[in-house]
């Protein structure tokens, strides 16, 4: 067997990914390698963050879920117990060529996921795979995670192993489009504070404050690292359109009062010029509403005030249809898969308005 390091050399990067001591470590949901194959065997070792631990997977909600899929299809979806970990992909008598993508299917918080080295027979050539002619940067929470898509049962609570972002709108909508993403989501989190339940502002749960880092995790990484201690570098992805899906966490602090609700129109404005600052080029759009849309008219008066102060036109904003009940709901009342494919309609059609694609 040949050992292939899945570095620019042999894989396309996807999404946010920091290579270090050989390995790609992937970060926010989505994020991965995709790449093209000619070979009769290949295989794929993961490397564990600090929270991979060889225990039953019953005993650990937070262990990274990572998928593998050939020609499209899913032939591996497992959770990362162990430092390492090599799973055969496939061993067939003939040479084949294939397109292969590995993604990871949950979250950067609570776990990151290492792709140590794609291994394959002696003859084996692996190339990245083409990149395509339409990228979109998808800034979000927990929606946008896919989180729960996999427990259709509102009282059960967060799991990796039922968070899959392949199920998201963000992720049916870049599909829908045939585009390059970069998803930057964390479940909890906001634009002023994340989830709260006792009118607590969640401050360290701001996205805005890890938005120009490689991701954020409460696990490291090869001895002791962090993801959110690396800058990230812009230039690797230059996206063509945002979209921001951030309030629903917020909304549960602000509740309706007026104050807090112009605060959170106040930093959504600040972190516009920060996401201008680093894309200088992107059509921005400000959405918020499957989950509630309370704060829509703060997140108008956000991108509306920017654009005020700003000149800057290029943004839009665009308005969720709410899950409706008769489509059922996940966990702690997350939207499922039926619910994200509509929603992902709804999107698909309104950046093939704007960008003209």
């Amino acid at each position: 067997m040949k050992d292939f390091a899945a570095n620019s050399t042999h894989v396309k990067l996807v999404g946010r990914t920091q290579f270090s001591d050989g390995i790609l470590w992937t970060a926010f949901s989505g994020s991965g390698a995709s790449f093209i194959i000619t070979a009769k065997k290949l295989t794929v070792t993961f490397a564990g963050d600090s929270g991979a631990r060889a225990r039953k997977a019953d005993g650990n909600t937070n262990l990274a879920r990572v998928a593998v899929y050939v020609n499209g299809k899913r032939v591996i979806d497992e959770r990362l117990l162990k430092q390492e970990q090599t799973y055969t992909v496939f061993d067939v008598p003939e040479t084949q060529t294939v397109s292969v993508d590995v993604i990871k299917l949950s979250e950067t918080a609570m776990s990151i996921a290492g792709i140590k080295k794609i291994s394959a027979d002696a003859a084996a050539v692996v190339t990245p795979a083409a990149a395509k002619s339409h990228r979109i940067e998808i800034i979000g929470d927990s929606i946008t995670c896919g989180y729960g898509v996999d427990d259709e049962n509102r009282d059960h609570h967060f799991s990796t192993a039922t968070e899959d972002v392949t199920k998201s709108y963000s992720y049916k909508t870049v599909k829908a489009l045939d585009a390059d993403y970069s998803m930057v989501a964390i479940s909890g989190w906001g634009i002023i504070s994340g989830w709260t339940d006792d009118d607590t502002k969640k401050v360290d749960q701001q996205l805005p404050l890890y938005y120009d880092k490689v991701g954020f995790s409460y696990n490291t990484y090869a001895g002791g690292k962090q993801l959110q201690t690396t800058n990230w570098d812009f230039s690797r992805f230059i996206p063509d359109i945002i979209v921001i899906n951030l309030g629903t966490n917020d909304d549960s602090y602000c509740a309706g009062k007026r104050e807090c609700e112009d605060e959170y129109s106040k930093q959504y404005t600040e972190f516009l010029k920060i996401v201008r600052k680093n894309n200088p080029r992107a059509h921005i759009v400000c959405s918020l509403g499957i989950m509630g849309d309370r704060l829509f008219h703060a997140v108008e008066k956000a991108a509306a005030d920017y654009s005020a102060e700003t000149g800057d036109t290029n943004v839009s904003t665009f308005h969720f249809t709410p899950q409706n009940s008769a489509d059922g709901y996940a966990a702690d009342w997350h939207p499922t898969e039926a619910t994200h494919t509509k929603e992902a309609a709804s999107l698909t059609a309104e950046v093939k308005t704007i960008m003209a694609w």
